[in-house]
């Protein structure tokens, strides 16, 4: 650790906290260096890939950044840095966040945290026991339409919710290969795993814990290897249910959200901007006031007993997207020693609900959460 952090992950409110980040692919390049850039009082230090064109391609995007070729590398610089960022395929999160921890760093895996619940809290326990944080970036809180349907359910204005209705649907008929889509377990792959932790998150979040989980989980694309068409629904403690689709085969996209209560119902379609715009080498310093904002034409509509495709109910303004508000809180963690913006804990209880979907998948039965 460096002068400016205690074994407690506290820093000092002087000069920027140094960040190494492991992995530049997708992950790497186009959400977290970006974001840590973004971010007051972190500096993006090191980054780790064995790639030399992303290597080149890190150096070019971030000047001043120094580049290594593994994760090793990093870790052997643990004295001079202050968080280690994960943005590695999923069957590394494990072996590297141990790693970083053992070393005395604080640690941000990109999700899924672990392949089970049980590793997740041992995880949790690792850096509890060494007192430092340890976070998941699930940067899908702070989309645009989540913070949006987040707000008119806390501010009661769809009455009771009843039922829950959340999509990431695609249509790529084609695999694209990689270890995202490989049937390999060790790999963690597929849509469950991958789209399904920021549903599954997201459902916990607004409704809290989930009681029994039913999912129906399929490869339905020739060559496809792992599970490319998946559904999900939860029945949580407090009574509400929510339905959740992650496909890469859906020809017409249903709705982003479709939240349905005793008083009205809020539908949403499309998906937050943030994701585009960084793919684009958009930044949000770029954009004063405008980052995260969609045009008045994706707004939902928020009524009851009416069609929002033939204009029924009220538009409904979108809160801007804030990504940059998750690098922001992990700073202020390490500084003033609080809580992450994302719990291990929190990463185990979505665990917890994806190994009992795939359990109810295999088994085409419901599955009861217990504890």
């Amino acid at each position: 650790m460096s002068e400016m952090s205690d074994s407690t992950g506290t820093a000092a409110p002087h000069d920027p906290l140094r960040v190494g980040l492991i992995g530049y692919g997708l992950a790497g390049s186009v959400f977290h260096a970006p974001l840590i850039a973004a971010a007051e009082g972190l500096q993006l230090d090191t980054v780790s890939t064995s790639d030399p064109e992303r290597q080149a391609q890190a150096r070019a995007e971030h000047p001043g950044v120094r580049t290594v070729d593994t994760p090793e590398a990093v870790l052997a610089r643990a004295a001079d840095l202050d968080l280690i960022v994960l943005a590695t395929p999923n069957k590394t999160h494990v072996p590297l966040a141990t790693a970083a921890l053992e070393a005395g760093l604080p640690v941000v895996v990109d999700k899924p945290l672990a392949a089970t619940a049980a590793e997740a809290e041992k995880l949790a326990a690792l850096a509890e026991d060494r007192g430092l944080l340890l976070s998941v970036f699930q940067n899908r809180r702070w989309d645009n339409d989540f913070r949006t349907a987040r707000k008119l359910i806390e501010d009661g204005a769809l009455g009771d919710v009843y039922r829950f209705e959340s999509r990431f649907e695609r249509w790529r008929p084609q695999p694209k290969g990689g270890w995202r889509e490989s049937g390999d377990p060790a790999e963690i792959g597929g849509l469950l795993y991958d789209l399904g932790s920021h549903l599954v998150d997201q459902a916990l979040v607004l409704f809290g814990p989930a009681a029994s989980v039913y999912a129906e989980s399929v490869v339905r694309r020739p060559g496809a290897e792992a599970d490319d068409d998946s559904f999900i629904a939860l029945t949580h403690a407090g009574g509400v249910r929510s339905h959740l689709w992650m496909s890469a085969t859906t020809a017409m996209l249903g709705p982003r959200f479709r939240v349905l209560g005793s008083r009205a119902g809020y539908v949403k379609h499309g998906l937050d901007p943030q994701e585009a715009a960084l793919r684009e080498g958009r930044r949000p310093g770029d954009e004063k006031g405008e980052w995260g904002v969609e045009p008045e034409s994706h707004r939902g509509r928020l009524g009851a007993g009416s069609s929002p495709q033939s204009g029924g109910g009220e538009q409904v303004p979108t809160l801007p997207g804030d990504y940059p508000a998750y690098y922001a809180a992990i700073a202020r963690a390490l500084r003033e020693g609080g809580r992450p913006p994302v719990t291990a804990t929190e990463a185990a209880a979505a665990l917890r609900v994806l190994e009992a979907a795939r359990r109810s998948a295999a088994e085409g039965r419901t599955v009861r959460i217990v504890g």
